[in-house]
């Protein structure tokens, strides 16, 4: 489901997503798919009650494989998104999306 706005208003999101690379999103998408494939193995992992080590390396590493897709969505966004808002002429709108960027950095240091 795309959303009309983002949530405190801006652009639409449709016409942000249109400056998105296609290549970087089967990137994406394909990253996602394996965490799936890999968390699948996590619980199939419990259901045949593994070692819990063995199961706690298993989540950490895909933890750390969704870090790395977050890492990557974050640089893509950072190099057409938020470049566009910064650069245009909309001041709210820049103001929108640095703040979103903030709000994004504050949130992952509480997790």
């Amino acid at each position: 489901m795309v959303l009309p706005h983002p949530p405190g208003g801006g652009k639409p999101y449709d016409a942000l997503q249109k400056s998105r690379n296609p290549m970087e999103t089967e990137a994406t998408l394909r990253r996602l798919k394996t965490v799936e494939g890999h968390l699948r193995g996590i619980i199939r992992m419990v259901e045949e009650d593994a070692y819990c080590i063995d199961v706690i390396r298993q989540i950490q590493a895909v933890e750390a494989a969704l870090n790395k897709v977050s890492a990557q969505i974050l640089e893509n966004h950072l190099n057409s998104c938020v470049i566009t808002a910064v650069q245009g002429s909309d001041k709210k709108e820049r103001e929108r999306v640095l703040k979103e960027i903030t709000e994004v950095f504050e949130m992952s240091t509480k997790v």
